[in-house]
């Protein structure tokens, strides 16, 4: 029977997103922002950051995945291209989490095709321990070293997603 340890509070998700989108805010004011949400995990990081960045940005999703299980399959499939024209444009992704980083470079390598004239990334975790492509995520919310992470839109074979808040689960 899998455990779950509490890792972070729903409470401190919460401060940290507000934190990071009056940072958001200020850095791109007067920029034509495009947040990109990274499905299917940053959905819900997504909502609650959106909603903390108080200026005019449209919002749209892509879908690429490597995962199965706990461990990445080091294919990338895009299950979803971007709707928005994004040429010229200012792009957030934003992702649940960043590990070995090759999914994202992937991702941002296709994004850079569609000529935008900036892209940065925003993740809910950064686990630098495990990178493995040279990646660099601008707005951080929480860094973990080690575990296999669940809750607050982060699963583990499509489950746990639901939690409000981080835990590590121990299988």
């Amino acid at each position: 029977m899998p455990e779950l340890i509490p890792l972070i509070s729903q409470q401190e998700i919460k401060e940290k997103i507000r934190e990071i989108g009056q940072n958001i805010t200020r850095d791109y004011k007067g920029l034509d922002l495009v947040v990109v949400g990274v499905l299917k995990g940053a959905f819900v990081f997504l909502a609650d950051l959106v909603r903390q960045i108080s200026i005019d940005h449209e919002i749209d999703l892509l879908g690429a995945s490597s995962y199965e299980g706990t461990s990445s399959t080091g294919q990338i499939v895009f299950t979803k291209r971007p709707d928005l024209e994004l040429k010229g444009r200012d792009v957030l992704l934003v992702e649940d989490i960043v590990d070995t980083g090759r999914t994202l470079a992937k991702t941002v390598e296709s994004m850079q095709l569609l000529n935008p004239r900036s892209i940065k990334i925003c993740a809910l975790i950064d686990k630098t321990e495990r990178r493995e492509a040279q990646i660099n995520v601008d707005y951080s919310c929480f860094c973990i070293d080690g575990g296999f992470i669940v809750g607050y839109g982060l699963d583990y074979n499509e489950k746990y997603r639901n939690l409000p808040a981080i835990f590590n689960l121990k299988l």
